[in-house]
Parts: structure tokens; C-alpha cells; sequence
């Protein structure tokens, strides 16, 4: 590999902006240095699960929250941590597909409020179902929970909600509006509870909730993700004529016309816009 590549997915990673890039080059990277200690521990002769063991004590979400005192980080850690090469491959396929509709509409600080919160709120939901459900009681000691599934699944369910009539085109099943995409993912989210892997379809819920009401939320007035957004400093000028504030976005363009336009798109799609509407759509989401 050379270094113009190293460079180009470095600068991609982490200097161009662009969170997509960012949470799949994190995964991918964390993967890969887990998978080579892991070839390391076995080829030293101590085992294949050396490596797996430090992950899911140190790393991973745990059911107990008797444990969350001192593995208060694991609400964060455990986003970034996959249990096999086709868990984080599919998991980052669904962030570049279903995250890349995102940013044609919202901000990188949505998407990074999105997603983690999305991961947040499905770690919390997977606590809450095992504490809640008898069945799950017995395995709170041990249960713990691992991936990026439920941050992955807050962005197709935002991304759904807000554009729920954009279609994207699918092998085998040709084109397939988002808001059938997203039901058919927590349909077998759903079906999954009663299944090996219970906690992580618990958990992919709570992130599709997070998502649908993060934009559900949006569309009333109110960004969450303006809580972490530094507030500018009010300065006081004197004898100056008083200006009415002017109603744009950064590109010049009216918000009005940005909303009536994203409402359109939530009520006969993406495909229905004017090649002028998708022109100005296009402007408004590169400042």
C-alpha cells in the first residue's frame, strides 16, 4: 500500500469532515488491531479467546448495572467493537448507504448526535428489557452487549422518517422506499428478541426509536443536537440602526424554502422534486 493511499484514507478519516467516514474508518480500524492480536495470542499458544475475553470485560456494554460504576465507558466503547468481519461489514454498509441520505438533508453535528445517541439509547434499552423481562434475569450477570447495530439503526430510522418515500434500489427486489426498508429491519428486530441474540435486537429498537423520534422531534422546531452546540457570545454595539435578521441558511437560501422543499420530499419523494428544487437542496446541504 502505498503512501498516497495511507494518505487519502487518512485525510478521508479523519480531516475531511465527513462523519460517515469517520465512524467507518474507527470501526474498521479497531477491528483490524483486535483481529491481529488475536491471530497473535492464538499463533503464541494461549488460545483463540484471549482477545475476545478483554473485550467483552473491558469494552463491552454490560447488563448488570451493578457494574456500570465502574464501566461507565462501556455506553461508548462498546459502539466501536464487533463480534466477526460479516458484523461490522454489514454494520458499515448500512452507515455509508442510509448515512450518506442522511447528509443530503442534515448536518455532520446531526449525524454525530444521531448515531451515538442512537448507540446510547439502544445500550440503555438493552438494560432495561433484561432487568424488565423475566426471562432475561438469570443472564444479567454475563449478558453484555457488543457493536455498532443500535447507532446504525438510529440513522436508518432517521433517515427513513425524515425522506420516508425515497427509494433506493436493491438487488433482486429492485427499488424499495426507505420507510419499507426501515420497517422490514425492525420487523426482524422484533422477531429477533425471542432469538440467540436477544440483546442486540433489543438494542437495534431502542436506536430506531432514538432515530425516528430525533427527526419526529426536528420537524416540530427543536434540534437535540444543538444541546452540545457552543452558544455564540452576545456583544453589545451601540448607535446602530436596527436590521430585521434575515431568514436564510449559510448558502443564501431562505430556511423557509429549505423546509417546504424537505416537506415535499416527505410527502411524494426525493424523485418528485424540480430539477431547480433539487439544485437548491444540493447548495443548502454543502454549508
Amino acid at each position: 500500500m502505498n503512501n498516497g493511499l495511507l494518505e487519502d484514507l487518512k485525510y478521508k478519516v479523519f480531516r475531511s469532515g465527513n462523519p460517515i467516514f469517520l465512524y467507518i474508518g474507527l470501526n474498521a480500524i479497531i477491528f483490524i488491531v483486535t483481529a491481529l492480536l488475536g491471530v497473535m495470542v492464538f499463533l503464541s499458544g494461549n488460545g483463540t479467546g484471549g482477545v475476545s475475553a478483554i473485550v467483552s470485560e473491558y469494552f463491552a456494554f454490560p447488563a448488570d448495572v451493578t457494574a456500570l460504576p465502574l464501566r461507565f465507558y462501556t455506553l461508548l466503547t462498546y459502539m466501536f467493537f464487533h463480534d466477526g468481519f460479516f458484523h461490522v461489514l454489514f454494520n458499515m454498509l448500512w452507515v455509508y448507504w442510509l448515512g450518506t441520505i442522511f447528509m443530503n438533508f442534515l448536518s455532520s453535528r446531526q449525524f454525530h448526535f444521531v448515531y451515538l445517541a442512537g448507540g446510547i439509547a439502544g445500550a440503555l434499552f438493552f438494560t432495561a428489557a433484561f432487568y424488565a423481562f423475566p426471562v432475561f434475569r438469570p443472564a444479567i450477570p454475563t449478558a453484555h452487549l457488543i457493536g455498532s447495530s443500535a447507532a446504525v439503526m438510529a440513522i436508518v430510522a432517521a433517515t427513513a422518517t425524515l425522506v420516508p418515500d425515497y427509494e433506493i434500489r436493491m438487488l433482486f427486489l429492485g427499488n424499495v422506499k426507505l420507510k419499507y426498508l426501515a420497517l422490514a429491519y425492525i420487523l426482524l428486530s422484533l422477531i429477533g428478541v425471542g432469538s440467540a441474540n436477544a440483546g442486540g435486537n433489543i438494542a437495534h429498537i431502542g436506536g430506531a426509536l432514538l432515530g425516528f423520534a430525533y427527526i419526529r422531534v426536528l420537524r416540530g422546531g427543536t434540534d437535540w443536537s444543538n444541546l452540545f452546540k457552543k452558544k455564540p457570545k452576545l456583544k453589545v454595539v451601540k448607535n446602530q440602526t436596527y436590521k430585521p435578521a434575515s431568514s436564510k441558511s449559510g448558502s443564501g437560501i431562505a430556511q423557509s424554502e429549505i423546509d417546504a422543499i424537505l416537506d415535499k420530499i416527505s410527502k411524494t419523494g426525493y424523485d418528485k422534486l424540480s430539477k431547480e428544487e433539487k439544485e437548491t437542496l444540493f447548495k443548502a446541504s454543502n454549508h
